[in-house]
């Protein structure tokens, strides 16, 4: 196995730490421990520690084995709570990101055979144990949730908690700006769609008359990293593709080739290599639109008289945006350039956050100003025409309650989940049955409450 594979399996391993591996086992095991209703088999840690010593933990191993019993005391007793409780998380719940990890470590890995033979366990059994692990994490969530959700930070307690803070401890937070863009897409761009259609037929006419997709793909393939493997993405789930691509991909039967396909990306075609179940592996050639110097021209033309008309006041940037732009997301809030994350819109952005001609263009700017028409690419990786603004300025500075609220609140949120979790915890060991085994009775942590 490569070495950068094994590097990975490696990760692969610290994430499933600690999984119960009960299912697997054919002896009745040395119990290490019991937290109510909950048991930790010694196989439980020691395997745990082979992982994290693999991973490089240079921890003596008998501190080790104490930090990793403890860690799964406290998980446990969270867990018998959630019995208590009757706090159930449906096995769906994990399923998505279940399939991601899934596939993220084959493809990591190289294949499911490299898999099953590292891990020593059928595909089944791998899915089936980091399933369980996953369900135990988020059941430990939702008792964690229904303990900190009446926890509060009034302005006077965040106050305090900002005055804590040794003036030299707190963090740097980095330049950051706010902007406004308008985009032009490339005019004309059917013809250029056009020429990459045409560009994947004869591809496509290549292959089926017994050339070889991995040859080509390698040839003229635009996704670069896919390219350098004949085209392979890998294993990869329905959630995990475009709808297009996907319903293209799981349509065909091994080895055949798919018609152009069309997603935000470019075009494609797309062979099959192998399906199993939820997951299929392909590979693929992408061909996108390409620009003409002409059109490149054209754009530039365009964007720098809508930028003078905006200086000189004839149009404002926000009705300049909603009647021009193509930036769907932006367009409809005057330009406003906002993060593509749905669950974070971010308008605040640092520079490291930018592409190099957004960079370039943006750290010239003072408020107020708008850049020259340049070419760049968007969030697709499609080529794209734009102008500027520079709404507003955030310099590199300590944090202060004015202008980093949020982020100190959810700091002071943090310290204050963490008390009431450790209090929580003392008074459960308190009403808990705990049994530790002899083998680990000379932990330092057991003097906390933990030896009956």
């Amino acid at each position: 196995m490569k070495k950068n594979q094994r590097l990975f399996l490696v990760l692969i391993l610290l994430f499933i730490a600690g999984i119960n591996n009960i299912y697997s086992q054919k002896l009745v095991e040395s119990v290490a421990s019991i937290a109510g209703n909950e048991v930790i088999y010694l196989s439980d840690i020691e395997n745990t520690i082979t992982d994290i010593i693999r991973g490089g933990n240079k921890t003596p191993l008998e501190d080790l084995r104490c930090t990793v019993l403890e860690e799964m005391l406290v998980s446990k007793l969270f867990l018998d709570q959630a019995r208590i409780d009757s706090i159930q998380v449906a096995d769906d719940a994990v399923d998505s990101e279940l399939n991601m990890r899934m596939n993220d470590a084959i493809r990591r890995a190289g294949s499911e055979e490299a898999l099953v033979s590292y891990f020593k366990k059928s595909m089944l059994e791998i899915k089936r144990d980091i399933k369980k692990t996953m369900l135990e994490q988020e059941t430990v969530r939702e008792v964690q949730s229904k303990l900190s959700e009446k926890i509060k930070i009034t302005p006077a307690a965040l106050k305090k908690f900002y005055g804590s803070i040794p003036k030299d401890s707190l963090p740097v937070i980095p330049a950051k700006y706010q902007f406004s863009i308008i985009q032009l897409d490339p005019p004309s761009n059917e013809d250029n769609k056009a020429e990459a259609r045409q560009k994947l037929l004869d591809i496509r006419s290549q292959i089926l008359a017994g050339k070889s997709f991995s040859v080509l793909a390698s040839l003229y393939s635009e996704d670069t990293e896919s390219a350098k493997k004949g085209g392979e993405i890998g294993y990869l789930t329905r959630s995990e593709l475009e709808k297009e691509y996907a319903d293209a991909a799981f349509s065909l039967t091994k080895n055949t080739v798919s018609k152009i396909v069309e997603t935000k990306y470019g075009y494609h075609i797309i062979q099959l290599i192998d399906k199993k179940g939820e997951l299929a592996n392909t590979r693929h050639i992408l061909v996108r639109p390409k620009v003409k110097p002409d059109q490149t021209k054209k754009a530039i033309a365009t964007l720098d008289s809508l930028a003078n008309q905006i200086r000189k006041d004839s149009i404002k940037f926000e009705t300049a945006a909603l009647r021009f732009s193509t930036h769907k997301d932006s367009k409809i809030n005057g330009g406003k350039f906002v993060s593509t994350n749905p669950s974070e819109r971010i308008t605040w952005f640092t520079l490291e956050e930018l592409n190099p001609e957004m960079y370039m263009h943006v750290r010239n700017l003072k408020v107020g100003e708008i850049s020259e028409p340049f070419k760049t690419t968007d969030e697709n990786n499609n080529e794209v025409f734009r102008i500027i603004k520079l709404d507003n300025e955030l310099a590199a500075h300590s944090a202060n309650l004015k202008d980093d609220y949020q982020s100190l609140y959810n700091q002071a949120l943090g310290k204050e989940r963490i008390k009431v979790f450790d209090k929580w915890t003392k008074n459960k060991i308190a009403i808990t049955y705990i049994k530790i085994s002899d083998e680990f009775k000379s932990c330092d942590f057991l003097k906390n409450g933990w030896l009956k």
